[in-house]
């Protein structure tokens, strides 16, 4: 179950202000480029000041209200893909309200899972292929845990036959690699290819529809219900965008693999005599674009998964009900521009100096070495609102033992001017016992004879 945080909310302080990606620093950022900062260091507290963290002022118009068909922003899913114990951004001082040609609409941060706007985004509606993206993450789960793997041959059903919509025109009896069936999934949206892969998967589709609800259930998705591994239209087989930004998020941050089939633009199956051409058009029209999956059909009309990647910010747009593809393509991209016009991942400052030792008083163990891994990289932050960020390491000057490994020893606080943003602890990575006589004596007699015992 997943908590969000309305915009709203935020304006009248009712919630945290910010919200931090879950990357690891390590004093450098995720491309490998050395942070710039400095630090001043006082009774065991360290303050790193980020420096080139300005940016410019972005446009504001005003902006909506929820769930009436305008657009809101804010808010911070904390149950996918490893967005828990996350505070939400703070909004820019007024929401757009962005012209969207669709029926219902979420962007979010794919590292954070922070909303950045909204329309009608928990409305009950059809979501057409988009459903696959459920079949695609319970799938690469599977393979994850060993139980099927890329060359596994998947057996075609006279059910998975019978699949209407887009296809790849399986025979009963034709067996293609489980590669090669989600490639056709992903570039052609092929319906057949995805009840013969939920069939491998589940035993049957029924079997893997009870694995997509119940997995919808374990990320929050409490909108959502599935009938099929498809997405055809049945009565009852409803989401909103809000639970697709979720799953969409979970395949992303669990499964990047999928990029490798989403980003193809063209390909080939039977030896080149079918023709793979993939639906998401923004391949050749938006830059920074990696997937995700469209769909359409007469009920849910034309929708898409968008995801996008620039300058280390990784959004994902959802639209739901266009009335035409160009009207699709159209609202994802409006959303996308916003978002990248308006946030930022801004880096942490660099921590270099940091101890990367903490003596240990009463064991063998001199010292134990500290894990800072719990520290963000970088901070999702509106860019009319970032400034210089310091970062303020707080640690005792020695531990008694015992220390045991992960033990939290000490915190690092993440501050905007005055504002605190996050606190993360710093953990010991290595047990040190406490020292007992036998041990105390034997280290003693040691000293005195100049021998080891």
């Amino acid at each position: 179950m997943w908590a969000a945080v309305r915009a709203q909310d935020i304006l009248n302080k009712k919630a945290p202000a910010y919200s931090l990606s879950k990357r690891h620093c390590a004093g450098r950022d995720r491309n490998g480029a050395e942070k710039l900062g400095a630090f001043v260091c006082r009774s065991g507290v360290l303050l790193a000041v980020c420096a080139g963290c300005g940016y410019g002022t972005g446009g504001r118009a005003a902006g909506g209200h929820w769930g009436n068909g305008t657009g809101s922003a804010g808010g911070c899913p904390s149950g996918a893909g490893g967005g828990s114990g996350q505070q939400p951004v703070q909004p820019a001082a007024a929401q757009p309200a962005l012209e969207l040609p669709c029926r219902a609409a979420c962007l979010i941060d794919q590292q954070t899972g922070t909303i950045l706007y909204e329309k009608n985004a928990d409305q009950q509606m059809p979501i057409a292929s988009i459903t696959k993206v459920m079949t695609l993450l319970l799938t690469f789960e599977a393979v994850h845990d060993g139980r099927i793997a890329m060359d596994t041959l998947v057996p075609v059903s006279e059910h998975a036959y019978h699949m209407g919509g887009s296809q790849i025109w399986l025979e009963p009896g034709e067996q293609f690699t489980l590669d090669e069936m989600i490639k056709a999934i992903c570039v052609s949206s092929a319906n057949d290819a995805a009840v013969a892969v939920a069939e491998l998967v589940g035993g049957s589709e029924p079997g893997f529809v009870q694995m997509m609800n119940a997995r919808a259930a374990e990320l929050g998705m409490v909108n959502t219900t599935f009938h099929n591994a498809c997405g055809l239209d049945t009565e009852g087989h409803l989401s909103t965008a809000h639970d697709v930004a979720i799953m969409s998020r979970e395949i992303l941050n669990t499964c990047p693999e999928v990029l490798h089939y989403t980003g193809i633009w063209t390909d080939s199956l039977r030896n080149g005599q079918t023709q793979l051409v993939n639906t998401n058009k923004l391949l050749h029209r938006y830059n920074g674009i990696t997937g995700l999956k469209t769909g359409t059909t007469s009920g849910a009309g034309v929708c898409i998964s968008a995801s996008a990647t620039r300058d280390g910010l990784d959004l994902i747009a959802v639209v739901l009900g266009s009335l035409s593809s160009s009207e699709r393509f159209t609202a994802a991209t409006t959303l996308l521009d916003y978002g990248f016009a308006a946030y930022a991942a801004v880096p942490l400052p660099a921590m270099e100096d940091r101890p990367l030792l903490i003596k240990v008083k009463g064991s063998a163990e001199e010292s134990v070495p500290l894990d800072y891994t719990a520290l963000p990289e970088t901070l999702l932050m509106p860019k009319e609102n970032a400034a210089a960020l310091t970062a303020q390491l707080d640690l005792p000057q020695e531990l008694e033992a015992p220390v045991q490994l992960g033990q939290t020893v000490g915190t690092v606080r993440i501050l905007s001017r005055e504002t605190q943003l996050g606190e993360y602890e710093v953990r010991a990575a290595a047990d040190a016992e406490k020292m007992d006589f036998g041990t105390a004596f034997g280290l003693l007699w040691d000293a005195l004879t100049g021998c080891e015992s």
